[in-house]
């Protein structure tokens, strides 16, 4: 009969029947007792939306009996009366290390190791050590009576328990808390699933970045999949076998902020697995797109504590963003129950344990319901897991985990009473303590010493001495069993320490002086205390907190900008078409597209009309080669890493973005950057600043980085990096040539088996994401952009495009491009180029300022680019470079950062130009683009403004006044003696294609 029912149920009629199925002997004699207890008179909290009000809770061997107002008590059962107090289910946490080992992390070196390339784990296991569903933390689980009571103590009863550690972290397990044999407290093994983008302890050098953790996890997906059907090539491959057992469980994937959550959730939903997310606690910010995905998160209560801001030059090293989230952090969970996004709670991420339910009820004081807080704690962590016929609510049958209380669970001074679990009974507060406050007459050595104060709570009482001179003592106090021991100072530096029992008019007993002199003492009740009269509970209205902005950051909007219906009238446009620069021209845009170019157009009301008269307008410059809006740059873990993409480590919130806007930049192309050979596919993004993910990237731009040079060979990286393949420019000739031809071979496999007729039996090719990329190149659907400098390798790369027919689309950098253009034009290879960067590393030595105007001359489609943040809010001046260097003319100048970074990204089917039809990227300079003097008055982005001048000026001054707002506020809270923390310069990342301080999860 039992092989019919579950695992979790099994284990609990082992429990209650325990006394007739013990596999363990014991030394001793058995007693067994049934453990029935009835708690009557007590408000019951049954669940959320159920509460029962002078109710009894009925348990027996570790089980509810009975629930209800009125319930059968049977004969021998121990009857407790919780008259005035409070039942509740007992809080389960999702996210828990306890009585697991802990993590052991490596030591990190500040230079740069020798890299391991290879796993070093022992065993028929998967060839990457971040990768680790053999884990099984049932197996590792050992009880701990410290941690079990620590937890206990916060009201928790239930753990899911789980490595944390690696990218794939194995299987969690569901355990109680209650001080039991392992046996006994272990519900279910193999309960959930665990994931995340950090390699935790894995000193392998691969992967070395978020997208790197990215690519490997969603590989070896596609590898679980490829070994179920087929194990011929792969033997028996333990990690794999165990990663297709835990992939069909509830599935956890810890997360480190709003984009890494939604990068965890569009992984999963290519393989069909909706993940349980654990955020962050900055989901407010993105509150809409969070939704969209459809998972139920797993929040922290951990809000930042408040800056240190005495100091003014230490106010200048925390940015608006880090003052604006402390400020909102508290209301994150309001917002997302608002929105309708289901979610649990989980302790972890809390520095201080203690501080739960201090920030839960500030979270609830900023309009966090207390139903929805206890469903997250008790009834939603119970059904996420598949606990819920055992866990989460007081009902008949299910696990008697219950809380007693002395008031709502969720008001400030509650007190915790007891803590039961399994039918375990664990005291936290003593509830049968004689209520000892009141009034008492302090006699020391047969002297009157003055009065002795008992006030507070019965539960928890304060003391104080008024002395015969009226001074005013704070005793240390113990009480333990109605023994009280006070310590303090009498008199002149004299300490006084005396202990003594309760007796039927006070207290009496002995002491010792400060000298060693024995003393008797007693205190006489003289008035019992009498409660106050109720105060008004009424809370006072929070202080208001600020807005929202998209981004949350310096420069953010309130909301995100939309399209509009706009007029630019009589001014000169830069049209980039055959019509050339049209004096006195009116553009008409309407649904984010240029609608009419032409004079004096007329519109209908409604229209936003701009008066362009002296001004210029023109297309959006295009950065062909950027590094910015991006949480890493390499994965320089391997030689290639063709299968990394770029999208998956977006960044919106980089103020970059919003900066290039000022300069004019409407589209950037985001490259990996030069640490490997092959390199990781790119993303394009418009530069929609305020927007999220899905409104920057264009996904129908498809291309990759390559990388010739110091870069790929390391010759720059030290001695230690001696190791990985290549280190010559020779390797890296090879490692293309090795590269494609296996790329070739594989794509010739999955052409043979998409073209059977009959599938039956036949097991596909493995997918493997690297060589999909490859073969996307030899298909010539998707483009390359080379990182090049030096005439040889640039031939070399040519030659290898040609023997294995691929073509290479443009070289980028190419400061040698000047000596090869002829050969370049004739394959109509692209050059995006520096203006006239040189000098700065032996391959650029023979960099000429006029490479870019002999490569136009040569008939080669020449693009400027920046690789530079702060260089592209330039790109208009870099351009006109080439009207110094070279007599290139104006307007083909100008197409330089416009229509020919388009032609190369193959987007000028609707960019770089000011044409009927193309998307209204449109920039209006106050004078000649290619003027020093220029600057944008707006830049628009498919019809909506996001960069305006004069409102970037109002938003400086919104800045500046939120910033003094929030200080304030801060500042108040360290005066009322709040916990601060100091502030630290964090400087944002400006990447650039050499860096491997790569952006850790």
């Amino acid at each position: 009969m039992f092989k019919h029912l579950s695992k979790l149920v099994f284990c609990f009629l082992l429990m209650q029947y325990s006394y007739g199925q013990q596999t363990f002997p014991r030394n001793g004699a058995y007693d067994e007792r049934a453990g029935r207890y009835a708690f009557t008179n007590a408000t019951i909290i049954v669940n959320p939306q159920q509460t029962i009000q002078n109710g009894t809770l009925l348990i027996e061997g570790g089980v509810i009996k009975a629930i209800g107002p009125k319930v059968a008590i049977p004969q021998g059962t121990v009857v407790v009366d919780l008259q005035g107090k409070f039942l509740y289910p007992s809080l389960i946490d999702l996210d828990s290390d306890y009585g697991l080992p802990a993590v052991q992390m490596p030591a990190r070196s500040r230079g740069r190791q020798t890299p391991q390339l290879e796993s070093n784990k022992k065993g028929a296991f998967g060839w990457n050590q971040a990768i680790q569903p053999e884990i099984d933390a049932s197996l590792q689980f050992v009880p701990s009576q410290q941690q079990a009571e620590s937890l206990r103590k916060l009201g928790f009863g239930t753990a899911l328990i789980h490595a944390h550690d690696g990218i794939v972290r194995g299987s969690g397990a569901l355990v109680t808390l209650a001080d039991l044999p392992a046996t006994k407290v272990l519900l279910q093994e193999k309960a959930s699933a665990h994931f995340s983008f950090s390699k935790g302890s894995s000193t392998q050098t691969y992967p070395s970045s978020v997208m790197g953790a990215t690519a490997l996890l969603r590989q070896t997906y596609y590898d679980a999949q490829w070994y179920e059907k087929s194990q011929r090539d792969e033997g028996d491959n333990l990690s794999l076998k165990a990663f297709n057992q835990i992939k069909k469980l509830p599935s956890f994937f810890e997360t480190t902020d709003k984009y890494s959550l939604l990068r965890a959730d569009k992984l999963g939903d290519e393989f069909g697995i909706q993940y349980i997310i654990k955020g962050s606690g900055d989901e407010y910010q993105r509150l809409e797109e969070i939704k969209n995905t459809g998972a139920t998160l797993l929040l922290p209560v951990d809000f930042p504590s408040a800056y240190d801001l005495t100091d003014p030059w230490d106010s200048e090293m925390v940015s608006l963003a880090q003052l604006k989230h402390w400020e909102l952090a508290p209301k994150n969970l309001a917002y997302v129950a608002e929105a309708g996004i289901p979610f649990a709670l989980t302790m972890q991420g809390l520095k201080q344990k203690s501080d739960f339910w201090k920030n839960l009820r500030l979270a609830i004081d900023q309009g966090l319901s207390k139903s929805v807080a206890l469903e997250a704690l008790t009834v939603q962590p119970a059904k996420l897991i598949g606990a819920e016929k055992s866990l989460g609510t007081l009902e008949k049958g299910k696990i008697a985990s219950f809380l007693v209380t002395s008031s709502d669970l969720f008001e400030s001074g509650t007190i915790i009473y007891e803590n039961w679990i399994q039918g375990q009974r664990y005291i936290l507060t003593p509830t049968d303590l004689a209520d000892i406050r009141g009034t008492y007459n302090l006699v020391i050595d047969n002297q009157p010493s003055g009065k002795l104060k008992i006030g507070g709570k019965a539960e928890q009482p304060n003391y104080s001495i008024t002395t015969l001179d009226s001074s005013k003592i704070t005793p240390k106090v113990q009480l333990k069993n109605e023994l009280l021991t006070l310590s303090f100072k009498h008199g002149k530096d004299q300490s006084v320490r005396l202990t003594g029992w309760k007796d039927a008019k006070g207290f009496v007993g002995e002491g010792l002086t400060a000298d060693g002199k024995t003393i008797t003492w007693s205190a006489p009740l003289v008035s019992a205390f009498e409660a106050e009269a109720p105060k008004d509970t009424t809370k006072p209205a929070t202080t208001p907190t600020g807005a929202i902005w998209y981004p949350l950051a310096g420069y953010g909007n309130l909301e995100v900008p939309q399209a509009q219906d706009v007029l630019i009238q009589n001014t000169t446009v830069w049209t980039n078409e055959k019509e050339g620069i049209l004096e006195e021209t009116d553009v008409l845009v309407r649904g984010g597209k240029i609608a009419k170019v032409g004079k004096g157009l007329q519109v209908a009301s409604g229209v936003k009309v701009i008066n362009g008269k002296g001004k210029h307008l023109t297309s959006g410059i295009i950065d062909e080669h950027s590094h910015i809006a991006l949480f890493s740059v390499n994965e320089g873990g391997q030689s290639s890493s063709a299968e990394v993409r770029m999208s998956d480590v977006v960044n919106p919130d980089d103020v970059n973005i919003y900066r290039q806007l000022s300069g004019g930049v409407t589209a950037s192309q985001l490259l990996h950057g030069s640490a490997n050979a092959i390199g990781g596919q790119s993303a394009m993004i418009k530069l929609k600043w305020g927007g999220g993910l899905k409104d920057l990237l264009l996904p129908q731009v498809k291309s990759i980085k390559f990388a010739l040079g110091e870069n790929v060979k390391q010759s720059n990286w030290g001695d230690v990096q001696r190791y990985r393949f290549p280190q010559t420019r020779m390797g890296v000739e090879q490692v293309y040539f090795d590269h494609f031809i296996r790329a070739k071979e594989y794509a010739q496999q999955w052409d043979a088996y998409n073209k059977l007729s009959k599938k039956d039996g036949v097991v596909a090719p493995r997918r493997d994401l690297e060589l999909d990329a490859l073969a996307e190149i030899l298909a010539d659907e998707r483009a390359i952009t080379c990182h090049s400098y030096v005439q040889s390798e640039i031939n070399m790369l040519m030659h290898v495009a040609d023997s294995l027919n691929f073509r290479v689309n443009t070289f980028t950098h190419i400061l040698e491009g000047y000596k090869l253009a002829d050969k370049m034009a004739d394959r109509k290879i692209g050059g995006s180029t520096f203006a006239d960067w040189w000098a700065y590393k032996m391959e650029v030595k023979e960099a000429i300022p006029y490479n870019a105007a002999l490569m136009y001359h040569e008939g080669v489609t020449v693009a400027i680019n920046s690789d530079d943040a702060e260089m592209a809010r330039r790109l208009n001046q870099e351009a006109a470079k080439t009207v110094l260097y070279g007599g290139v003319p104006q307007e083909e100048a100008w197409k330089m950062v416009t229509l020919n970074p388009a032609k190369l990204l193959h987007l000028d089917d609707r960019m770089g130009s000011v044409k009927v039809g193309k998307d209204a990227d449109l920039v209006l300079w106050n004078d000649h683009p290619l003027s020093i003097y220029a600057r944008p008055d707006f830049t628009m982005i498919e019809g909506a403004f996001y960069f305006d001048r004069k409102l970037d000026e109002a938003k400086q001054a919104e800045m500046d006044t939120e910033r003094a707002r929030i200080t304030q506020k801060m500042m108040a809270d360290k005066d009322q003696g709040k916990a601060t923390q100091k502030p630290q310069m964090v400087k944002p990342k400006m990447w650039h294609c050499e860096d491997l301080d790569e952006a850790a999860e």
